[in-house]
Order: C-alpha cells, then sequence, then structure tokens
C-alpha cells in the first residue's frame, strides 16, 4: 500500500538550505506532510506554505504538490511561502472571505504627518518659506486649523485609538517639525498647545467613531452623565490597549453578525475534532472570527474561566493558531521576533547572570546553581543558551519564580499537583531531580487556571513563547510574581512599547544588554 512506503526527502527550507529527511510511511495528505515538515524544522518555519516538488515526468521541473500519492518515495522538495494565510493547498466547500485586520502598526517612532486640504497646504508652503526667510510665524484661519486638527486625528486613530500624552506629544512635535512656521512663539517646545488641541480633537473624534458604532471606542460610551447619573465614572474601567496591541477590539468584518460568526465558530469545532484536521480551514475561520472571540473576552464574558474559553474555541489549544493570534493582535511574528531577539542577547544575558553569580546573596546563589548546570551541557547547543538566558531571567530580576516553574515526576505521579497553578510552566522528568533547571525534560506542559493547555513541549524557550502567545490571546495578565521577567520579553525582546517607561530593574539590564565590549 502506498501510505506504508518509506520516503527519502531533501528538502530546501531556504533557496541555499536543504536538509535530508526521511520518513518510515508516507503521510496520508499533503496537509500532514506539512506539519511534519514545520515540526521538524521549527522554528525556521513558522509561517504558513505550500510545497513544490522535482516532477520526474517533466525532467525534474517543479511542481506544486497537491496529491501525496504523486510524491516520489526519493524526492526534492521545496518550500514555498504562500502568497496568502491560507495556510495550506487544500479548499473547502465553504467559502471564507478574507479579513483584513483594521490596523497593520503600531504607534511608529516618527509620526507621519498626513497630507492636508490642498489650500492648507498651499498656505503651509508658503508659510514655511516665509518662517525659513524671515522667521514669521503663520496665522491660521479657523477654518485651516479644523482641518489639520481632523486629519491629524485621523492619522492617529490609524494607530491607537486613545494615544497615550506622550505620544501625542510625538504628534506635535512630527507636525511642527515639518511645518515650523506652525511654532507657537509662546510655548517653550514650540508645540504645547498643538498637543492639548490634538488631545481634545482625539476625543471629539472618538465620540464620533462611537456614534457611528466603532466598537473599540463604542464600548466606552455610555459613561455617567447628566442622562446616565448612575453609571460608572467616565473615566474608569476603560477598555482599550494596554501591552501594545495593535488590533485590541476590532469591528465585525462586513457583511458578518454575531450569528453568523457564531456557525463559523462551531465550524472550528467541528474541524478541529476532527482526526484529519483541514489547518487551512481552520486558519480562515480564526481569522473571520477574530472580531468575534475579542468582543467575548474583552467585553462580553472578560471573568470566564480559560477552560470554558478553550472550550468555545479548541483552536486556540493549537500552537500554530497561539502564533496566528498574537500576529493578529499585535501584527508581530511571535517566534521569528521572539527568536531572533532572544537569540541576539543571549551571549551577553549569560555574561550579566555569571558577573552577578560572583556576587553574594540569595539571587547571586540561585544564579551560580544555573550556570553550574549550564556548564555541564553543550555550550553549542543553541537550546541550551536559550533555556539558561530564559531560566535564569526571572532569578536576576529577584522574582520569586517558585510558582511558575514546577517539576512533575512522571514515575511518581501520574498528573501533576497543578490545582492552585494560576500560570504555570511544568517539567516532566522521569525520576528525581534535585537540578533547578531541566536542559532536556521529557516534556513541558502549560498550565493556566489549573489546567494543562499544552503538553508535550520539547524545549523552555518554546513554551515560553507558547505562554506569551497564550496570555495575548487570551488576554490575561501578567504573573503578579513576574512582573519584570514579562514586561522584558514584551518591551525588550518582541518591542511592544505600551509608552510606560521600563521601570529602574528593567532599564539596568536592557542597558547592560546594549553595552558593547
Amino acid at each position: 500500500m502506498a501510505e506504508s512506503q518509506k520516503l527519502l526527502l531533501r528538502v530546501y527550507i531556504a533557496p541555499d538550505i536543504a536538509h535530508k529527511m526521511t520518513l518510515s510511511t508516507r503521510p496520508s495528505t499533503v496537509e500532514e506532510l506539512i506539519t511534519v515538515i514545520k515540526e521538524k524544522f521549527r522554528p525556521r518555519l513558522d509561517f504558513d506554505f505550500n510545497l513544490q516538488y522535482e516532477d520526474p515526468d517533466f525532467g525534474g521541473q517543479l511542481c506544486f504538490l497537491t496529491d501525496i500519492s504523486e510524491l516520489p518515495e526519493k524526492a526534492v522538495l521545496k518550500v514555498h511561502r504562500s502568497e496568502t494565510d491560507a495556510g495550506s493547498a487544500s479548499t473547502s466547500d465553504t467559502e471564507i472571505l478574507p479579513y483584513a485586520p483594521e490596523r497593520l502598526q503600531s504607534w511608529p517612532d516618527v509620526f507621519p504627518v498626513p497630507q492636508f486640504s490642498y489650500d492648507v497646504e498651499h498656505s503651509l508652503n508658503g508659510g514655511n518659506m516665509a518662517y525659513q526667510n524671515s522667521g514669521k510665524f503663520l496665522k491660521l484661519t479657523k477654518g485651516q486649523k479644523h482641518d489639520i486638527l481632523e486629519n491629524m486625528a485621523k492619522a492617529m486613530h490609524s494607530f491607537k485609538a486613545y494615544p497615550s500624552d506622550k505620544e501625542v506629544a510625538k504628534a506635535a512635535e512630527a507636525l511642527i517639525s515639518k511645518h515650523p512656521c506652525l511654532t507657537e512663539p509662546g510655548s517653550q517646545c514650540g508645540w504645547y498647545g498643538w498637543k492639548t488641541s490634538l488631545k481634545f480633537k482625539m476625543g471629539n473624534f472618538r465620540t464620533k467613531l462611537s456614534r457611528s458604532g466603532c466598537e473599540e471606542v463604542a464600548v466606552n460610551s455610555g459613561k455617567r452623565s447628566k442622562n446616565n447619573p448612575e453609571s460608572e465614572s467616565p473615566h474608569s474601567n476603560i477598555k482599550r490597549a494596554r501591552r501594545a496591541e495593535v488590533n485590541y477590539l476590532p469591528n465585525f468584518p462586513k457583511g458578518e453578525s454575531a450569528e453568523s460568526l457564531e456557525q463559523q465558530r462551531l465550524q472550528i469545532v467541528e474541524e478541529v475534532s476532527k482526526t484529519e484536521r483541514s489547518l487551512g480551514l481552520i486558519e480562515r475561520l480564526m481569522q473571520s472570527t477574530f472580531a468575534l472571540r475579542r468582543k467575548q473576552i474583552v467585553v462580553d464574558n472578560p471573568s470566564q474561566a480559560v477552560k470554558e474559553f478553550l472550550e468555545k474555541w479548541p483552536a486556540l489549544r493549537l500552537e500554530s493558531q497561539i502564533a496566528a493570534e498574537f500576529h493578529r493582535i499585535t501584527n508581530i511574528s511571535l517566534k521569528n521576533k521572539f527568536y531572533a531577539e532572544l537569540d541576539n542577547h543571549t551571549p551577553r544575558l549569560i555574561a550579566v547572570y555569571r558577573q552577578k553569580a560572583a556576587r553574594t546573596g540569595k539571587a547571586a546563589e540561585a544564579l551560580r546553581s544555573i550556570c553550574s548546570a549550564y556548564d555541564l551541557t553543550d555550550h553549542y547547543d543553541i537550546n541550551n543558551r536559550r533555556t539558561v538566558a530564559l531560566r535564569a531571567l526571572p532569578v536576576y530580576f529577584r522574582e520569586d519564580d517558585s510558582v511558575f516553574f514546577k517539576m512533575w515526576n512522571t514515575e511518581e505521579l501520574d498528573e501533576p499537583d497543578i490545582a492552585d497553578s494560576a500560570v504555570a510552566l511544568v517539567s516532566m522528568v522521569n525520576g528525581e531531580s534535585s537540578s533547578t533547571v531541566q536542559f532536556d525534560p521529557a516534556g513541558i506542559a502549560i498550565v493556566l487556571e489549573g489546567d494543562i493547555v499544552l503538553r508535550d513541549i520539547s524545549r523552555l524557550a518554546d513554551a515560553f513563547l507558547l505562554m506569551f502567545g497564550l496570555i495575548y490571546a487570551l488576554h490575561l495578565n501578567y504573573p503578579k510574581e513576574l512582573t519584570h521577567t514579562f514586561n522584558f520579553i514584551q518591551k525588550v525582546l518582541l518591542g511592544l512599547d505600551d509608552s510606560k517607561p521600563l521601570t529602574p530593574r528593567l532599564l539596568s539590564l536592557k542597558n547592560e544588554l546594549l553595552i558593547k565590549e
């Protein structure tokens, strides 16, 4: 039978990088083969792709692999990155329209000043020339200032509905930089009045959007007023992005309703329960139902138990969908960004750990223990370096990680003791282990609210990455005991700036990492 054939493959995961791969049995579908290749070469292949193979019937010319039976027993495969988020070459009887996120970018370092109306631009060009020649400031009419503020508010909203004071200041500064004739002579910085005007204009702009049904601002309407004196304060319990989420609470896709998206949710549940899942169909359905999930978890029932929510959305137990959901929320590739920055900082992190381990105190003693265990491993193994970098991070910050990192002796207990674990990573070991860090565990499980969400994760770095993705996907708070550790991952490794200043501990470590020796 074809299914019992052995496959010898040469897989090109990049144009100039090929790996030999042997499979004892032929996968039953192309999707299954793609999954096997993804697992084999992760994290390099954390994106959606199709496969091409050299077809012997056409002199070795490349053809897309759509039927697993067409693949020779000895074949050359080439990974071909998908142009869309379809995730596989399979099709479905149900046509799911692509869902375009409302925002594609977080707040930029340099704010892009928009184009204003023709007459305003004409006045600004003349004003800038006059300012350059004689230092004369431009006096705007009421209509011209309204046009500038309106367009600036639209541009600001394209990045964030609730910009911080610092971000509004950046926008005002950018406006004056591009159009120096608008500088305020009575302001020390030259743009303070513009900043105040922009803040008021953003408030008015949000009011208009709320009345039009924009979900991310409408959710905060109906606060205390003359007509609603019993409602909560307008400045309390504001639902807005707090961890640099780009798409925090999007509207439903055009033409969709809560009822139609609920039908798609049920389709996801059915597809995930199948033995042979269509990962492409799951991806498309999860993409189109993203707004429904965010509404349920942010607005409708934010205190819902994780286990109940995952029963409704079982695809969020799939590693691929955890990364995809993180991308939908932040527009950042979780695996690519996480591993690139971690690997970049790991040598310096280890050096900093050793420096602190040479001192006295409990933290130094714990770091010495971790570094000693690392010294017994292969330093050329990137997974060992990643493990020590992450495992020692909370120790360096002097945080209590005893509740977060747990050990599970599988020879003594069938299930780990996690009843009181809100957030934890449980390393599975076969027998007693006195080491505080496991470089080669039998597996790692992710625990949320006393429930094992994922298990059999092979590496600590993978477990950390998936844990972080789940916290964003499920709208959870960081563990209180490890606030510095998770903020380091968010702000330093992933570059998700929430406009809040770094704490002294985080800033100190970041400065240490940026020192060139």
